[in-house]
């Protein structure tokens, strides 16, 4: 690796965005390596002055925003700090023991002890602004990517080539031997001083910890290491206020590393990158929407779909822009990633990621649709779209599954509270469109769903629109309960080959039953002309809606606005939507019924949702709207795989939530097997540590 030579200097002082650019350019492509040490250390400086050392004085400065600026960066100074931190490594390491071709686990941590020894021992962890070497140098401070990345740099300097950064969403630690096969903890992980600076990385891979992606992580090279500090820049100046320019000139530094392809095995800063287009938008560039879909890409292609951040980065982005219901499918997708961890408490950032979105985002999103009536892509209601409800679903059975065989519960009530008020704000009826299976084998009544001729599925979607209240409002198992209400009524038990107990077939009997009430009613009349009465009665019943009370023995024998509109017009009548809607059933209007629809109906599921066609306009009413909506739908399947979720699967089908018991279920921490771990007291206090959300 060259030194600071005379090409470097010939870049200062560095006065603009485009000077810095420049600087970066000529570095990745006129250099053997990009020097680690002088690219941080300028970082560090712009970065220090727009943020740090930026006074916002009143409310009218955040009002009107600040004005840009851009700080004046000396060669001096810079050169100053570059030859402070070579003489500080090259005093401190001893190379001599080093004869090997490749660095030994020794000296790499000899190397960290080093950068180890420098920091203060004040308190300042997980502060802004502590990721670079410029802070190292002037404060001595770091915070746990700053450590990884510092002791690269000093490795870089000491010519210890086959040392690289790897990179998990949340951690950092160095790889390096041939092929890169060694690894090794250099920096802490948390809040507290406790480290594991030079053990392997093997166990937290074995325990499945998400800090470690399940040995998945992002083995830098040196320019994917710039890239590294690149995404690693902190534009914020305080809690509210970024700095303008220091965001610009990250975005023009992460498109440079785009354009020469070191971003294609990163997709965090692919994400980072989406962001910032986001924010605002380089003409010319690729929209936000594909960066963070070939963030995903990458993620599946490079590192067997590992990553997390990927789908929670596009779950945030199109939240933010209201396309809700793919949002979800993408929170749905980072919890079917995050299910093949266990979680332990040094997971708490990308917990804290889950908690938000399931105890604020979606409630939000139902809170929002309900009253806004919003619609997805398709012009369905949200709360309307069984593919919604079953992303809900996958989305909670990924974190259920994380949770299994993990050290530490996930969930609590507050999960479960918000759970239960997302599900009860869908139409019961979409509820009944979901045919919820498990994954390692369902029981007999699954497998005799699954077996169910394709006309039978048909007409269980067509009879999820009734009210929900009665048997066909629950699925199968309503529809065999109708069917065994129907043959107790009737009295007519078979033996299960279609005969019944007298040993007549099931069309003999139905044959049977009509030729008896023909029998009673014949004779009276038989030998007369028709009574026009009855004529007219039956025209009137295929046009009308009975009356209700005419049946119970009073009032006319149809409603009333059928029969005006019946004598008032010789042309046929027509009904509106209306006045197909009987009175509520428990707080739910359903279908009525004519002859003609009923002979319509190709089963008793179907003669309870079949209306009326007529050649009128559609109705406009919501309900009417709803009803058409849903006729349109097809079933949807899940197969669930913890077992939380599985035993819900009843629960969740059903026309009515039993919130109770899906709280008991969903808090239940029978399903979680305590692991006790036999790692030395540094590890297990290492382990109980927090971190606070990295901003």
């Amino acid at each position: 690796m060259a030194g600071f030579r005379d090409r470097e200097k010939q870049h200062f002082p560095l006065q603009s965005i485009q000077s810095a650019v420049d600087l970066f350019k000529d570095q990745l492509e006129n250099s053997e390596e990009p020097n680690l040490a002088l690219l941080s250390i300028v970082l560090g400086c712009i970065e220090n002055t727009l943020t740090l050392n930026r006074a916002v004085s009143s409310r009218d400065d955040k009002a009107k925003g600040l004005e840009p600026i851009f700080p004046v960066i000396e060669l001096s100074t810079v050169e100053a700090l570059y030859t402070k931190f070579v003489t500080l490594v090259k005093s401190s390491v001893d190379l001599s023991n080093n004869t090997g071709e490749y660095s030994s686990r020794e000296l790499v941590k000899k190397v960290s002890d080093v950068i180890w020894s420098s920091l203060t021992r004040s308190y300042y962890k997980d502060k802004a602004h502590l990721q670079s070497l410029y802070s190292f140098l002037t404060g001595n401070k770091l915070d746990c990517f700053g450590v990884a990345f510092a002791v690269v740099a000093a490795c870089q300097v000491l010519r210890l080539n086959d040392v690289h950064l790897a990179l998990s969403e949340d951690h950092a630690w160095v790889v390096f031997g041939k092929d890169l096969a060694e690894s090794a903890e250099v920096t802490w992980h948390g809040k507290g001083n406790e480290d594991k600076r030079g053990q392997p990385i093997n166990i937290g891979v074995t325990e499945k910890s998400w800090l470690y992606l399940n040995g998945q992580p992002v083995v830098c090279s040196r320019h994917m290491e710039t890239a590294a500090i690149v995404s690693g820049i902190n534009p914020s100046i305080n809690a509210t206020m970024d700095s303008v320019e220091m965001g610009s000139l990250q975005q023009e530094l992460l498109w440079l590393l785009y354009d020469k392809g070191h971003l294609a095995k990163y997709p965090m800063a692919l994400g980072n990158l989406g962001d910032l287009e986001e924010i605002s938008t380089s003409p010319g560039r690729p929209p936000p929407l594909e960066l963070f879909k070939e963030a995903i890409t990458s993620c599946k292609k490079n590192y067997n779909n590992q990553h997390v951040y990927p789908y929670t980065y596009l779950g945030g982005f199109l939240y933010r822009k209201k396309h809700y219901k793919d949002a979800i499918q993408a929170w749905a997708e980072a919890s079917s990633v995050v299910k093949s961890f266990n979680y332990n408490r040094e997971d708490e950032e990308i917990y804290k990621e889950f908690l938000e979105i399931a105890n604020e985002l979606i409630p939000i999103i139902v809170r929002s649709v309900a009253s806004e009536l919003h619609r997805n892509s398709e012009n369905r209601p949200l709360l309307q779209d069984p593919e919604v409800y079953k992303d809900i679903l996958r989305f909670y059975d990924g974190i259920c599954e994380w949770e299994e065989g993990s050290s530490t519960p996930v969930l609590h009530v507050g999960w479960a509270q918000h759970l239960v008020y997302t599900l009860s704000k869908f139409d019961p009826r979409v509820r009944c469109f979901l045919d919820v299976g498990a994954s390692d084998g369902d029981d007999d009544d699954e497998e005799e769903e699954n077996q169910e001729p394709k006309t039978k599925r048909e007409s269980t979607r067509r009879a999820s629109h009734s009210d929900g209240t009665g048997p066909v409002g629950r699925g199968r198992r309503g529809r065999k309960k109708a069917a065994n209400d129907a043959e107790t009524k009737n009295e007519v038990k078979s033996n299960g080959n279609g005969v019944s107990v007298n040993g007549k077939s099931d069309d003999d009997q139905i044959k049977s039953t009509i030729e008896e009430l023909v029998s009673k009613v014949g004779e009276e009349g038989q030998n007369d002309t028709p009574n026009p009465n009855i004529a007219a009665l039956a025209q009137a019943c295929s046009e009308s809606i009975l009356n209700k009370d005419y049946l119970l023995g009073g009032g006319e024998p149809f409603t009333t606005t059928a029969t005006a509109i019946a004598t008032s017009t010789s042309s046929e009548p027509r009904v509106e939507i209306n006045e197909f809607l009987s009175t509520k059933s428990n707080g739910t209007p359903f279908m009525g019924l004519t002859v003609e629809t009923m002979l319509k109906a190709e089963s008793p599921a179907d003669m309870m949702l079949c209306r009326k066609e007529t050649d009128s306009q559609p109705a406009s009413d919501d309900l009417g709207t709803k009803v058409d909506i849903l006729a349109s739908l097809d079933p949807v399947s899940l197969s669930l795989r913890s077992e939380k979720m599985k035993g819900l699967k009843k629960l969740l089908t059903s026309s009515k939530l039993n919130t109770s018991a899906i709280k008991l279920q969903l808090t239940a921490q029978s399903q979680v097997h305590l692991k006790h771990s036999k790692r030395g007291s540094e590890a297990e206090m290492a382990s109980m540590r927090k971190r606070t959300r990295r901003e």
